[in-house]
């Protein structure tokens, strides 16, 4: 039998018959807020208004960490390899260049040009050197022999140097090709090596130190303090080189301005340079989301109240809330960073939709109660939406609280921010909003002759839902089957440069030194020590060293490395063979090398004796080129480099590695005790393959969690059970659609889903909180469900509309991961409502979890 509605005033009756009900107020609440916040209303503004003076001056120290630390897991064991290889090599920091000209490269006005422009790098502050075509040693304008590496080798700076030769060697020589030159020669790359910061490392090497003691004795305060106090310093300086970083990418973008026109392009890159502009993207899209979600809450606020008052109290509010926490984090040097830049806009939602839940309550009350004065109709606000709104609060607290256990830094510290900001968005909510409403709100007696005249839009849901019950079961079926269909073709393979926008120049260059100049992202394959090779000494016999004429027998010799022997060198050339012939690689160097070109200058197979006197005999300059990035004498160890390709689509991180590690071990016979493989790529691989294992983790534990809070709140196991199934369907159809649309997981979009359960059963709690106090009315499950659309499902539907156009912000950044993450949060929270409104109630009719009529 359906329910009739008597529009002229039995429903109207009905509703103020509910509120009758539950007349008893929390006398505790009514004694905090008649006799401290309400009686001493300036004193609290007052404290307000210093308070928020307080946060705006320290909100201006906030900070921004866009470091390669935060692309990686925290504790990750290869981070301490990779980490310990930096130093031993001395790896420095870097930025690329990518330079074309109009004319032809070799020509004396590009060659000109290109002379200017590397003496303009070399004075940038902080540049130790400028690698480029001009200054690498040839070794093939004409062919050298063995003995003239001992004097001084020529370079394209010489005027002498066949400019045709030189472009064959570039292309084709076993040191320069892939590495200087594109192979249609149109395009060289510069490599501006920075100044190796040492004070940087030792702090970061103090405090990691620190940091893994502790892990092993937590109980030790004089090493927690210490590792507190490093900590501070390392952040301080570590911002300080970012600034640094900032001023050198702004001279160089300078700079290279000024050589625009006589280029076809002239593209900057590398680590430093991305980290500066990731900065200026989180900057900007921390004013971008906040003035245009502020614009867009004066919009929507303004259709809904339509009165100043009802506007200004949640701008305040969310005005508030957000300058206290930015405030927080500003004293103490908490950082922002890319994934965290969204955190201004989440806030402004999350505060907002409280803001609108106790008004629309507030406005219901007025028109039932139109005698009353304010303070009982705030207080009875408040008696009413607090229980619900620390629910949801919570809820969305255990969402956000579950993204610590991702293992990824800016994850677990957005996941931290969040639930500040949550706490105190309650708060904030609760003492601004009724403090407003008690002193500025009039009686409007309007509302309920409006009310009794026009139905809440929202009972045409209501009608839906008894009408096509089955309907509504059958197309969440097929929902669920859709999504779960799409989850199975989630991926985490991804491709970085896709993270920005194609008109930035990190794009652009990326994809220009990925397509034409060997790669971007490094790989390294460090081979552990072996037997040495025979002492040089032990070799009477040097008639067939004829190139030796410089080289003294008598020179006092030690034991040289396995890895300068034939059968080293040779074994180093069988990984670097099959590195190179690898799709997704482009360069790769090696000690293999420089055998390759020792058999060149020689004119033959080079063998042990000669290998071990062109160790001993190479001057230092050669041996710092081609020697030790690839060898370290003390631990014998041999390095092998290479640079994959980023921009492919074909790339597969997670394959590569494991199809490296099969070749070196089932077919060059290695074990993993003797070789290890590090760098960014397996740093960011590592990062990436964690997060299915973190979605399921996570959500996981906001459905444990979040099901535990409604049981206690709802005091039944079925109401909880049936609570959750709107939000896990909203979860799960936005992890299949991402699967179906082909859109990876990562630091961003793993969040949507815990997050969107957390933030979607607000309307559940809201609207069952509600349902329950009607059904003590009649008990009757479809009258009770008519009446909970009218009242709270107005206010769901409300806020729920103001977080979806929020989310919708997030597509005017320039970081597309934060453009994902707007969208489809949109799309998830769009389903939540529809899962509220239709499937939620529709589940309670069908399963009665509050007894039978």
């Amino acid at each position: 039998m359906r329910w009739k509605i008597n529009i002229k005033g039995d429903f109207f009756e009905v509703r103020k018959l509910t509120n009758t009900i539950i007349e008893n107020e929390n006398l505790i609440l009514k004694k905090i807020y008649s006799k401290i916040i309400f009686s001493q209303s300036k004193i609290i503004i007052f404290l307000l208004f210093l308070l928020s003076i307080f946060s705006i001056f320290n909100a201006l120290k906030v900070k921004v960490d866009a470091s390669s630390d935060s692309l990686v897991l925290d504790g990750d064991k290869d981070l301490q390899l990779f980490r310990e290889v930096g130093k031993r090599y001395k790896s420095e920091d870097f930025y690329v260049i990518a330079y074309t000209p109009k004319n032809d490269i070799f020509e004396k006005d590009s060659l000109e040009n290109l002379k200017k422009l590397v003496n303009d790098l070399e004075l940038v502050n902080g540049v130790s050197s400028v690698v480029s075509i001009l200054d690498v040693p040839l070794l093939y304008s004409p062919m050298l022999s063995m003995s003239d590496l001992n004097s001084e080798l020529n370079s394209l700076r010489d005027p002498s140097i066949n400019t045709e030769m030189a472009r064959d060697e570039y292309l084709n020589s076993p040191i320069y090709k892939k590495l200087l030159l594109s192979d249609d020669s149109k395009t060289t790359v510069l490599q501006v090596n920075l100044q190796r910061d040492e004070k940087y490392h030792k702090l970061l090497e103090k405090r990691n130190n620190l940091r893994t003691f502790l892990l092993k004795n937590k109980s030790l305060n004089d090493e927690k303090n210490t590792l507190i106090s490093v900590e501070k310093e390392f952040k301080s300086y570590s911002y300080e080189l970012s600034k640094k970083h900032e001023d050198q990418v702004s001279k160089i973008r300078e700079i290279l301005g000024n050589y625009e026109s006589s280029t076809e392009s002239i593209y900057l890159g590398g680590l430093p340079m991305i980290a500066t502009d990731m900065v200026d993207f989180v900057k900007n899209d921390l004013k971008t989301f906040g003035v245009g979600i502020f614009l867009f809450i004066i919009l929507l606020l303004s259709i809904i109240f339509r009165k100043l008052l009802l506007v200004a109290l949640p701008i305040l509010s969310c005005l508030f809330t957000n300058i206290l926490v930015l405030g927080i984090l500003g004293f103490f040097d908490w950082r922002l960073t890319v994934i965290s830049s969204n955190f201004v806009a989440i806030l402004l939602i999350i505060n907002l939709a409280i803001s609108v839940h106790l008004i629309v309550r507030f406005q219901e009350l007025q028109s039932l109660y139109p005698s009353y004065k304010n303070e009982h109709l705030v207080i009875k606000m408040i008696s009413q939406m607090l229980r619900p709104c620390l629910y949801t609060a919570l809820t969305t607290i255990v969402a956000f609280m579950s993204l610590v256990i991702s293992g990824i830094r800016p994850v677990i510290d957005f996941g931290l921010m969040m639930t500040l900001g949550v706490v105190i968005a309650l708060c904030t909510n609760f003492i601004i909003i009724p403090l407003g409403l008690f002193l500025a709100a009039r009686p409007d007696s309007s509302l309920r002759e409006s009310q009794s005249d026009d139905l809440p839009f929202t009972l045409n849901f209501a009608k839906l839902t008894q009408s096509h019950g089955n309907i509504i079961l059958f197309l969440a079926i097929i929902i669920l089957f859709f999504s779960f269909y799409g989850i199975r073709m989630l991926k985490v393979e991804n491709r970085f440069i896709d993270y920005f926008d194609s008109s930035t120049e990190i794009y652009k260059g990326m994809e220009l030194i990925d397509n034409k100049l060997g790669g971007t992202v490094p790989l390294e394959i460090i081979l552990k020590g072996k037997k040495s090779a025979e002492s040089v000494d032990d070799f009477d016999d040097f008639d067939d060293f004829d190139d030796f004429d410089n080289i003294s027998s008598k020179e006092e010799s030690n034991e040289v490395s396995y890895w300068f022997s034939q059968a080293g060198l040779n074994e180093i050339g069988s990984i670097h063979q099959y590195l190179d012939n690898l799709e997704e690689t482009g360069k790769v160097s090696s000690l293999f090398t420089l055998y390759q070109v020792a058999n060149d200058l020689i004119g033959g197979q080079v063998d042990d004796i000669q290998l071990a006197l062109i160790y001993k005999s190479l001057p230092t300059s050669v041996k710092d080129a081609m020697v030790y990035p690839y060898f370290h004498e003390l631990s014998d160890e041999a390095r092998i480099t290479l640079r994959v390709k980023e921009t492919s689509y074909n790339l597969n991180r997670s394959e590569l590695l494991k199809s490296i590690k099969r070749q070196m071990e089932n077919i060059l016979g290695y074990t993993e005790a003797e070789y290890n493989l590090t760098g960014m790529l397996v740093l960011y691989n590592n990062m990436l393959q964690s997060l299915y294992a973190s979605q399921i983790l996570t959500l996981g534990m906001v459905f444990l969690a979040i099901t535990a809070m409604l049981i206690v709140l709802f005091k039944s196991l079925s109401l909880a059970l049936i609570g959750i199934t709107p939000n896990l369907m909203a979860s799960f159809f936005i992890l299949g659609a991402m699967g179906w649309a082909d859109i990876p997981l990562d630091m961003m979009t793993i969040t949507i889903a815990a997050i969107c359960i957390g933030i979607g059963v607000d309307n559940t709690i809201h609207y069952i909180h509600r349902y329950q106090r009607e059904f003590l009315v009649d008990e009757d499950y479809v009258a009770s469900m008519y009446r909970s659309h009218a009242s709270i499902g107005r206010a769901m539907f409300y806020t729920s509309i103001t977080i979806i156009f929020g989310f919708s912000i997030l597509v005017l950044s320039n970081f597309n991961p934060s453009i994902y993450f707007g969208v489809l949060s949109g799309i998830a929270m769009l389903m939540a409502l529809i899962g509220s409104l239709f499937l939620l109630p529709r589940l309670i009719i069908l399963f009665r979890p509050l007894g039978k009529k």
